[in-house]
């Protein structure tokens, strides 16, 4: 039942289109939705029964706000905005970034041709997206040698090694007209849209050329190159008649989960495909829409020339917010495409039920021995620390959470420690003090759960720091245990109890099954930890020598680049773009190349 203050909020509510905010106690935004009438899509929350995630949802909402829109559109974007922002605990949420390949051709005077896994506003042509890396990398080797555009770092005076073995226009030693350049891009084009034809009567030409020549090198080269146009693109199963990029997208939905299935077509073949699932709270069509929404919003994705959609689905908003075609097929080949993707959402949610079920079996039996080997009752929460240094250097601490026997990787958390002094033993109590502290204080402020085990990487020091900071200082009962490894720094036992007590657990069981996965997990986590923090330190030593880099120039590259190779292969252009002079940002490149 609403409170008293929901109940008068919701006699305020209009009737117009808007986005509207779900808060927890403490303020927190819980969820983000768009409505076409805020008063009905609001107060359907409390005035209508629910039951798996969206009844979580309402049981944890103590307030609400909203925010009025001029029309569907805005509130699309509205929402996304907003889910972006504040990552609802209760909203699908994608990563910004996918990580697949494309392939590239730079926007440059002399462009070329690369793999890149990052895609920016640059003017760059990409395309793809790719399987994997592997199969970008073929292609792309097979057009720089029929389609050759700059391979060289540019001008040099003489012609490079590319140029004579024809993978490179030349622009190393002479000016290269930009019609050569746009008649090469254009036939490249052609050919990543499938039109394989002209290529390959071309290439045939020249190979019975260098036959009759008896150039049996060239001829034998050009043969791999069909050979590679024969198993890469002629070989795989034209699912198109046309050679438009489309993205197709469906859906099947089953006991609050939704599966999402993504086909992307290319060159008229089904280039990759991807699959998402997730528990959902409003309705599927609405939950798809957010998906697709936020699926074009990230950095790293390519927009094809058409999106199919299936029925029930807001096409004229969508289309009219990714400003590009929605359709939903009624007949012929895209129809039957898009009963593909769908028929393989249902068959991923099915396997999910299916590893769920598994999964609750052993899982929350596993953690259901643990308890039990510790005389705990059987709670949900876990929440497990490591720490990670270098001689007592630089020194981190990283917590996982595993709730029911399953990581809950969105509440991990690193913490930077403080530097202590000291030896081993010294370092790990005060480290294990900070961590203990910092984390507990925190749950406490925020009125959040406390785990119901905490368990300790090393032993009966960090365990006993650990319960002397949360009985002494924060006046918490929250049993601590430490988890223990043998000689060959494999898990052994648990540590537990005012005694320090070994606790045997069956090394055949699956509450030590369990207990190995999060002992290596937190020890997994933080060891990553401080390496990105090596690497990032690594990163601003290095960029401190360059004469006119500062603290936040070096911020900015570190921020927008993350590593030295994506720095070097940038562009002045590249690097101004980020508010940095040209004279710096060629200072940079220069020290840069000039680095082994």
């Amino acid at each position: 039942m609403a409170s008293a203050h929901i109940e008068h909020k919701l006699a305020l509510l209009p009737d117009e289109p808007g986005c509207y905010q779900m808060k927890d106690l403490n303020g927190k935004i819980i969820y983000v939705g768009k409505a076409k009438n805020l008063k009905n899509r609001v107060r359907s929350y409390f005035k209508s029964s629910h039951d798996g995630k969206t009844a979580q949802l309402v049981a944890n909402i103590a307030d609400f706000d909203y925010i009025v829109t001029s029309s569907d559109k805005e509130a699309f974007l509205l929402e996304i905005t907003l889910i972006q922002k504040w990552q609802p605990y209760y909203n699908i949420k994608l990563k910004k970034g996918t990580g697949y390949p494309y392939i590239k051709i730079t926007n440059e005077r002399d462009p070329k041709i690369m793999i890149s896994g990052d895609v920016r506003k640059d003017g760059a042509y990409y395309f793809g997206p790719y399987p994997n890396v592997y199969a970008a990398e073929e292609t792309m080797h097979f057009l720089q040698k029929v389609y050759p555009l700059r391979r060289c770092n540019g001008y040099q005076g003489r012609p490079c090694l590319y140029y004579h073995m024809g993978q490179c226009l030349g622009p190393c030693w002479h000016e290269v007209p930009k019609a050569e350049y746009d008649a090469q891009i254009a036939k490249i084009k052609s050919f990543l849209d499938g039109n394989t034809g002209k290529v390959r009567a071309e290439l045939t030409k020249q190979m019975k050329t260098a036959a009759a020549d008896l150039e049996f090198e060239r001829a034998a080269e050009l043969r791999d190159q069909l050979h590679y146009i024969e198993v890469t693109v002629e070989k795989q199963k034209i699912i198109s008649t046309d050679r438009t990029q489309r993205d197709i997208f469906n859906f099947y939905m089953d006991k609050g989960w939704i599966s999402i299935q993504v086909f992307f077509i290319r060159q008229a073949r089904l280039m990759k495909r991807e699959s998402r699932l997730f528990p959902i709270v409003n309705s599927a069509e609405e939950e798809f829409e957010s998906f697709i929404l936020q699926f074009y919003d990230r950095k790293n994705n390519v927009r094809p020339k058409e999106v199919l959609v299936p029925k029930g689905v807001n096409n004229a908003v969508l289309a009219e917010v990714l400003d590009l075609p929605v359709r939903t097929p009624q007949r012929g080949e895209k129809r039957d495409l898009m009963a593909l993707a769908k028929k393989n959402a249902r068959i991923k949610l099915e396997e999910k039920f299916r590893l769920l079920e598994l999964d609750n079996r052993t899982t929350i039996g596993a953690q259901n021995e643990i308890m039990d080997a510790l005389g705990l009752p059987h709670g949900h929460v876990i929440e497990a620390f490591d720490h990670s240094h270098i001689q007592g250097t630089d020194p981190v601490s990283a917590m996982v959470q595993f709730v029911d026997g399953q990581a809950e990787k969105t509440n991990y958390r690193k913490y930077k420690l403080a530097q202590a002094e000291g030896d081993h033993s010294a370092n790990e109590d005060a480290n294990t003090r900070e961590v203990i502290r910092r984390r507990y204080t925190r749950l406490l402020k925020e009125h959040a759960a406390l785990p119901d085990l905490i368990l300790m990487d090393g032993g009966a020091i960090e365990m006993n720091a650990a319960k002397d900071v949360l009985v002494n200082e924060l006046n918490l009962d929250i049993p601590v245990a430490g988890m223990v490894k043998n000689n060959k720094h494999k898990t052994a036992a648990l540590l537990f109890g005012d005694q320090d007590d070994p606790i045997d657990l069956d090394p055949k069981s699956q509450g030590f099954y369990l207990l190995e996965r999060i002992q290596d997990e937190v020890h997994r986590f933080a060891i990553t930890f401080h390496r990105q923090l090596r690497n990032k330190n690594s990163l601003s030593s290095r960029l401190e020598t360059i004469s006119g880099v500062g603290p936040r120039t070096r911020a900015k590259l570190m921020r927008e680049f993350k590593t030295i190779p994506h720095i070097r292969e940038a562009s002045v252009a590249d690097i101004q773009a980020l508010g940095i002079s040209k004279t710096v940002a060629q200072a940079i490149k220069v020290s840069l190349a000039a680095e082994p």
